[in-house]
């Protein structure tokens, strides 16, 4: 969900709270299910899909925890999270924010993608959706259009 910006004239992205709690609930259910496989002794497939289902969903539950808020932007530059690593990239080292748009089972949908350059000039490409972002990504690249400065 954004946030509104605050006085620096930041504006923060994240997964919406009520989903990652949705995530962590599944987890733990997907958990309850593969500890009664246990128990009972069920077939080691089914054991097998439960476990890789709990721990599938624990990751993206800690991601949604740990990454809040995924994507931050100010007058300074952007901040990615991930699960494990936040990377600052100041505006003269993002390359181009730009809109995908992607049709699929006729239903369009859009992602929000960065191009960012490493200090070693590396490049990054980070693409974002709205379950990420919490907000639609034409307006999140609209509103980093506002945000960033003149080149």
């Amino acid at each position: 969900m954004s946030a509104p910006g605050d006085r620096s004239g930041r504006r923060r992205w994240s997964t919406p709270l009520g989903a990652v709690v949705a995530v962590w609930v599944l987890a733990v259910g997907a958990a309850g299910w593969l500890a009664a496989l246990v128990v009972t002794g069920a077939d080691p497939a089914g054991r097998l899909i439960s476990g890789l289902a709990a721990l599938g969903l624990a990751l993206a539950a800690a991601s949604g925890t740990r990454a809040r808020p995924r994507l931050e932007a100010g007058p300074e530059g952007l901040t990615v999270r991930r699960l494990i690593r936040t990377r600052h990239t100041p505006w003269a080292r993002v390359d181009d924010v730009r809109v995908l748009r992607t049709r699929r089972f006729g239903r369009e949908s859009a992602l929000l993608e960065l191009e960012l350059r490493d200090p070693g000039d590396g490049e990054r490409l980070v693409i974002l959706g709205r379950a990420e972002l919490g907000e639609d990504p034409v307006d999140v690249a609209e509103t980093l259009a506002g945000l960033r400065p003149p080149r």
